[in-house]
């Protein structure tokens, strides 16, 4: 789903745009047992519990492309008799209205879900006439061609709030509050089917994760029956491997600086793509060739960059080399550089003031910088009176 795909759906979670007809809800206990469940026509509910499940939905929608919002397609065996896809398929076509394939789906989830906290499951059934786009990219309300049918869930922790004094008028008192269990912002959710090209495509799930490095793998592939995708750190420690791998372990800054500073340009240059940028192994080989790395070097990066996806892939023959998503390899605000006991924050556009020299037989890194510089907002000269009278 693209980005603008996602606000479309995100905007009908609000009073005025509203299409849920049925929310479903699940608490379970620390001892992984179902200890409520709820099921409501939405618009039952009052005004303040809808407000509540608008924003926690929103969130389920809400965060980076690649890192927190992922696209997952089905395998072509879970959409056959038995697949997930297919009960998935059951359990939106029965506008949730069928308590067999609620609690069957709930099960699934506590089964595979890893925690050992609290936490409360909630589907919701929607319904949204898609508006027809005039030509300038207006929705045009009255020209609905296309109907989007989709349940959505979110996986929200249940918390024991923090203890605060309050004002006990039963007593006249500043007391303690009583602690009550709230039910905090999803951790995990989905939306199926995923909203592809504006309608409702049946081969994908948009999933959710609020902790980009926590992806739920156990839960992906025992309830949605997705393989579960690459995290966009370990994405960056793949695209960090292959560099390490083709330069060596001794790789020059200004080599790893020009690599960095060419998947910049390519973001860039596709900055106005309504999919976020891939990078696979022939992009990845062009960045490593405009960034000036040695023709002998470049000989064995194939072979080098195989050796890197056997290992990220543990040793699976079948497992395919992986497409990484630019904006997790590199920052597109600053770069990073540090050693043990300083860490260095460097605008990409101005990475050419770094340079390393060898000062009194030891490795530097050197920063071009005026005549002042800031410590903790306060401005400061670079050198003493007495160095600025000595003309130095």
């Amino acid at each position: 789903m693209t980005d603008n795909e996602i606000k479309e759906i995100k905007k009908r979670f609000s009073v005025d745009n509203c299409n849920i007809d049925r929310i479903y809800g699940c608490y379970v206990n620390n001892e992984k047992e179902k200890q409520a469940l709820s099921k409501d026509a939405f618009l039952s509910l009052p005004d303040e519990e809808q407000h509540k499940y608008f924003e926690i939905f929103k969130k389920i929608l809400t965060g980076s492309t690649g890192k927190n919002i992922l696209d997952l397609e089905f395998p072509l065996a879970e959409e056959a008799d038995g697949g997930k896809q297919q009960k998935l398929l059951k359990l939106r076509d029965s506008a949730l209205d069928d308590d067999a394939l609620a609690e069957a789906f709930f099960d699934s989830v506590i089964e595979s879900y890893d925690t050992v906290e609290k936490f409360y499951i909630i589907l919701i059934h929607a319904i949204y006439d898609v508006p027809g786009v005039t030509t300038d990219m207006i929705l045009n309300e009255d020209a609905s061609d296309t109907v989007y049918d989709y349940i959505a869930c979110a996986i929200c922790p249940v918390k024991l709030e923090k203890g605060t004094l309050s004002y006990n008028p039963d007593e006249n008192r500043i007391a303690e509050k009583v602690r009550d269990w709230i039910v905090a912002d999803p951790a995990h959710g989905f939306l199926f089917p995923a909203f592809n090209d504006r309608a409702a495509d049946i081969h994908s799930v948009l999933y959710y994760s609020k902790k980009s490095e926590e992806l739920q793998d156990g839960f992906i592939e025992a309830v949605l029956g997705a393989e579960p995708p690459m995290s966009a750190g370990n994405q960056a420690d793949f695209f960090n491997n292959v560099v390490t791998e083709t330069l060596g372990d001794e790789a020059a800054l200004s080599d790893v600086m020009a690599i960095h500073d060419n998947v910049r340009m390519m973001i860039r240059d596709h900055s106005d793509d309504e999919e976020p940028y891939l990078m696979d192994k022939k992009e990845i080989r062009k960045v490593f060739e405009k960034s000036g790395i040695d023709n002998e070097i470049m000989e064995d990066f194939d072979w080098k960059y195989d050796e890197v996806v056997k290992v990220a892939s543990a040793g699976d023959e079948k497992e395919e080399a992986p497409s990484i998503q630019a904006s997790n390899i590199t920052g597109i605000k600053k770069i990073d550089i540090r050693t043990p006991d300083v860490v260095i924050k460097v605008n990409p556009e101005r990475a050419d003031l770094i340079e390393t020299k060898l000062i009194d037989g030891k490795e530097c890194l050197v920063i071009a910088v005026n005549d002042r510089v800031e410590i903790n907002g306060m401005s400061v000269h670079t050198m003493s009176k007495a160095e600025l009278k000595a003309g130095y």
